[in-house]
């Protein structure tokens, strides 16, 4: 729920959490090719270049792109960098002429880099302007909070960061906005806080409003499924993709395209009359299901206790039909 890139030391400032795990996971070997959807601060690519792997990374983040550029230029040529969303991977592939690849990973949710930035919105732990996009385009959670009225923000708060108080607070929201737009971190945190109030014991009143807006504004659950739906036509047969999320939405997702990709559900020999047959599985489930991070890994950052890796192997079978709409 909180992040994706880990809280580390001074000295090793770019390892991801489950970093051992999901290298395991995508069986990294020199000279496969690989690409990284959520570049962030360059955790995944780093260790994949360091295994001897060429690397398609992506960012929709501008400043994730600029900060990795020098990587780039030490990379040997085996590194691509491009500002998009991780949905659009088809695209940039083919634009750099890369492809089928041996391996995928996405590392779901909002950078440490983005939390720790207050100008950038994402966190009520720094005051900062109410933003959270992470284009740095396009409507923000200020233009959401203050633009839509008490039911559909209410709705978008419960579906989004499952908050039970979702209808207390968006009246709250609705009331305080009409003496000023709220235009902060800090001032909306305070509005929802005292609409309802946490205990000593509990997270932030706010958590689940915040990750709700942000999910909202960046499109994060229809992003995931475009995106799993794009690797899965991207990767080569015996290609791995690997799927780290932070909460219970984004874990939803991945678990229910390996299961219906994998051929979990009736077999064909006890269909109904009339039924159709399920597709041949295009992924192979490896391991068991979910796997978690270490306890001394939690220890050490304690963002990484609510991450949950899936991963699993492509087939040779032809790619899901593509959805019109997509």
């Amino acid at each position: 729920m909180t992040g994706r890139q880990a809280d580390q030391k001074a000295d090793s400032p770019h390892l991801p959490v489950m970093a051992e795990e999901a290298l395991a996971a995508l069986a990294v070997a020199p000279g496969g090719l690989y690409l990284d959807g959520t570049f962030g601060a360059g955790g995944y690519t780093r260790l994949i270049l360091a295994q001897g792997g060429q690397v398609l990374a992506l960012d929709r983040d501008p400043s994730a792109i600029a900060a990795g550029a020098p990587l780039v230029a030490e990379s040997g040529g085996r590194l691509v960098l491009a500002q998009t969303r991780f949905s659009r991977m088809e695209t940039a592939a083919r634009e750099h002429g890369l492809g089928p690849f041996d391996g995928i990973v996405l590392d779901i949710g909002v950078s440490s880099m983005q939390l720790d930035q207050p100008e950038r919105g994402f966190s009520f732990r720094f005051d900062g302007p109410l933003d959270m996009r992470m284009e740095k385009a396009g409507r923000s959670a200020a233009d959401l909070v203050n633009e839509l009225e008490a039911e559909p923000l209410a709705n978008l708060l419960y579906l989004y960061g499952e908050e039970r108080a979702s209808r207390r607070i968006a009246r709250a929201i609705v009331a305080e906005r009409a003496k000023g737009p709220i235009t902060t971190t800090a001032a909306l945190a305070q509005i929802i806080a005292r609409a309802n109030p946490g205990k000593p014991q509990e997270i932030h009143p706010a958590t689940r409003s915040f990750q709700a807006l942000r999910i909202a504004v960046n499109e994060e659950l229809d992003e995931l499924t475009r995106a799993l739906e794009a690797a899965e036509r991207l990767l080569r047969p015996g290609g791995r993709l690997a799927v780290v999320t932070f909460h219970s939405l984004e874990d939803r997702i991945a678990k229910q395209f390996f299961a219906s990709r994998s051929g979990r559900g009736r077999a064909a020999s006890r269909l109904l009359p009339g039924e159709t047959p399920p597709p041949t599985p295009t992924f192979a489930l490896k391991a068991s299901q979910p796997v978690a991070p270490s306890h001394a890994e939690c220890a050490r950052n304690p963002r990484a206790r609510s991450a949950k890796l899936r991963w699993a192997e492509r087939t040779d079978a032809p790619p899901t039909p593509h959805k019109e709409g997509r």
